[in-house]
């Protein structure tokens, strides 16, 4: 087990130094951030809490008691996947769902004791993540890799803005799919 997991490692590597040193950055931004999300979700798994777990509990520590529509939109996930991850974390104890006010159609998230409480075991095992995926990085490295993507971020928001469109929803692209299936085979 422990050799495969090298292998991958250092297939990954030879395609970023050798094979295509010179890929879309998008392609080098994506498996970084496969890396640090396996190395993360890896160390959540030994707490019991999945890594899409950890996004919402990350929101709901930030501002907890929001509704399932916001929750979808900070953690920029489907309404669905929503839904269901709330439903098992609030299975596991994490969080409690509820009516506030009087608009009976508006389900709020919070956090229950043991949902607050994970941030004190989950937030270090995140810090200590980032922590190896800097070693041997300078500082200035560090400070330029931030701007680089927070420029990029800001680059594709004002692009996104711009498309004056929207991402169409699964649902959306499964039926624009199926019409189309359905035209091809009448043709």
């Amino acid at each position: 087990m422990k050799g495969s997991k090298n292998s991958d490692t250092r297939a990954i590597l030879h395609h970023w130094r050798e094979a295509v040193p010179d890929d879309r950055l998008a392609h080098l931004i994506k498996d970084a951030a496969r890396a640090l999300v396996r190395s993360l979700a890896i160390r959540l798994a030994e707490h019991k809490v999945s890594f899409g777990h950890w996004a919402f509990l990350r929101i709901l520590w930030e501002g907890d008691g929001l509704t399932q529509r916001e929750l979808s939109a900070e953690a920029g996930v489907m309404e669905p996947t929503t839904f269901s991850a709330i439903k098992t974390m609030e299975r596991l104890g994490y969080v409690t769902r509820r009516q506030v006010g009087g608009d009976r159609k508006k389900m709020y998230v919070f956090l229950t004791r043991e949902g607050r409480g994970l941030k004190y075991k989950l937030v270090p095992i995140a810090e200590e993540v980032n922590r190896i995926a800097i070693n041997g990085v300078t500082s200035e490295d560090v400070a330029a890799t931030r701007r680089l993507l927070l420029g990029i971020i800001h680059n594709m928001a004002h692009d996104e803005e711009a498309l004056e469109r929207k991402l169409p929803s699964t649902r959306v692209l499964a039926r624009m799919g199926a019409r189309a299936n359905r035209k091809r085979r009448r043709a």
